[in-house]
């Protein structure tokens, strides 16, 4: 499986590298920094690299072509402001998923973010979490909204509070919405491998926490 993924060098990314290319699978990742270079190809990625807030829809669409599937797993990460917010996290996916139409490439992955509602036209963030991290949500919002109008056989995954902690291995994954909690990137990443492994789950909202579940059982369980 050839899966090209955006961002990289991001932490989330890093792991699913590792995962995919040690099941002998070929990642693909867009990186916006050529020092990154080195450490995303010990990862096992082949780089590309790629600024998705400046590149042209053409050459990204030439970077996806004969891939199996894409992952956004960018973001603006920590310390970036208010416009980034939406340069990246919304204005990238949606770019990713343009690209991925006009290459031909049906299968997409969004990694979202808990707490946002895009069904609902009157959902704001919430007051206390701050101008920049309602400008996230937004973005979030915004992404998959976007998506949704699109012909791609598109999973979101949203995950809870992230973290470094080793793989459990085991987490709650549900359709709906879950109490928050913590799942570490480890098991965010083996369960976007899992989805990928899983045509099925195309057109599935997912809320990912740690919990009790092998990753296996609960991608099952939200099939059936």
């Amino acid at each position: 499986m050839r899966v090209v993924i955006a961002g990289g060098h991001g932490k989330i990314a890093l792991h699913l590298q590792r995962l995919l290319r040690g099941r002998d699978d070929t990642p693909v990742a867009l990186i916006r920094n050529p020092d990154h270079t080195d450490e995303v190809a010990a990862a096992g990625g082949e780089p590309v690299v790629f600024d998705l807030e400046s590149g042209g829809i053409a050459e990204l669409a030439e970077h996806i072509e004969n891939a199996d599937a894409v992952v956004f797993a960018a973001g603006a990460g920590p310390g970036s402001g208010i416009p980034r917010k939406d340069t990246v996290d919304r204005a990238g996916a949606a770019l990713l998923a343009e690209a991925a139409q006009r290459a031909g490439v049906r299968r997409y992955l969004l990694v979202g973010a808990m707490g946002v509602k895009p069904d609902d036209p009157e959902w704001t963030p919430p007051e206390d979490v701050g101008e920049v991290f309602a400008a996230y949500l937004h973005a979030k919002v915004a992404s998959e909204r976007d998506l949704m109008g699109r012909d791609l056989d598109a999973t979101v995954l949203r995950p809870g509070k992230l973290t470094d902690d080793e793989p459990a291995g085991r987490v709650r994954l549900a359709r709906s919405e879950i109490e928050r909690g913590e799942v570490s990137r480890t098991d965010v990443a083996a369960v976007l491998v899992a989805l990928l492994d899983e045509p099925g789950t195309a057109g599935l909202t997912l809320e990912l926490v740690g919990g009790d579940q092998p990753i296996a059982v609960a991608v099952d369980g939200v099939l059936s």
